[in-house]
């Protein structure tokens, strides 16, 4: 069962939308697609990576459960959107086992339990099929000079997962996860997303970051993992902090790669 912190407000896929803009080019440089892979895309939100997949030359399945996803998601003639839930994947029985490439890209942090996700994504692909994963972790976020009140808003953040029973640092685990599963593993690498002020995205990139907290923040406040006044303070003092000339921020998607054996 997903538990999507976020919801799906109008707002929230905007972020997205500005999100996938920001990383999708490098997610499909790493994802090294010849053309004509037959690809499932699992948690697939607004279809936007779906969507370069197919428009690189793939078929691709994306799979998602999330009706207000499906109704604003990108459309490809290379592309087939489908709802359901990534535990229970939509997929026809000869189409089990025949797919190159199965992917996902931060699904695995919002649901209960990923090895069943990543056992349902093995067995979807062929023998000796892909299993690409993306995803967080949360631990990895560096900002310096720290703006005001962050340390304590992101901690808020992080344990808004654990309310829910999801992992905020799955992304170390993505290769067990795959091996636990069926697959060899094959390669992990980061792809490194963040700036720092001067750079062209610095302040899109940013303002993702504002509206990910602003999304959570009935979960925060509701929670009293920080109170308004505290949490308010937070997000005024980030958007304080974007304004330096010397402001900057480390981060990484982390990247695993398993072949089903």
């Amino acid at each position: 069962m997903e538990a999507y912190l976020h919801g799906t407000s109008p707002k929230e896929q905007e972020r997205l939308a500005l999100l996938n803009s920001l990383i999708n080019d490098a997610g499909l440089r790493e994802l090294r697609l010849r053309g004509g892979e037959r690809i499932v895309d699992f948690g697939a939100g607004l279809g936007q990576f779906s969507a370069a997949m197919a428009e690189a030359g793939a078929r691709v399945v994306g799979i998602e459960r999330s009706e207000e996803q499906l109704g604003r998601a990108a459309r490809h003639e290379r592309l087939e959107l489908r709802r359901g839930d990534a535990q229970d994947p939509p997929l026809r029985p000869e189409e089990w086992g025949s797919f190159d490439v199965a992917h996902a890209r931060f699904l695995l942090e919002h649901v209960r339990d990923p090895a069943a996700v990543v056992r349902q994504m093995v067995r979807a692909v062929r023998p000796s099929g892909r299993v690409v994963l993306q995803d967080d972790d949360h631990d990895v976020l560096r900002c310096h000079p720290e703006p005001p009140g962050f340390a304590a808003l992101w901690r808020a953040y992080q344990r808004t997962y654990d309310r829910l029973g999801c992992d905020p640092y799955v992304g170390r685990r993505l290769v067990s996860l795959l091996h636990g599963a069926g697959a060899s593993p094959v390669r992990c690498t980061f792809l490194f997303f963040g700036a720092c002020a001067g750079e062209e995205k610095f302040p899109a990139l940013v303002e993702n970051m504002a509206g990910l907290f602003l999304g959570a923040r009935d979960a925060i406040v509701g929670q009293q993992l920080l109170d308004s006044a505290e949490f308010d303070a937070a997000i005024a003092g980030l958007r304080g902090w974007a304004e330096r000339p010397d402001s900057a921020f480390w981060y990484a998607i982390f990247w695993a790669e398993g072949v089903r054996r």
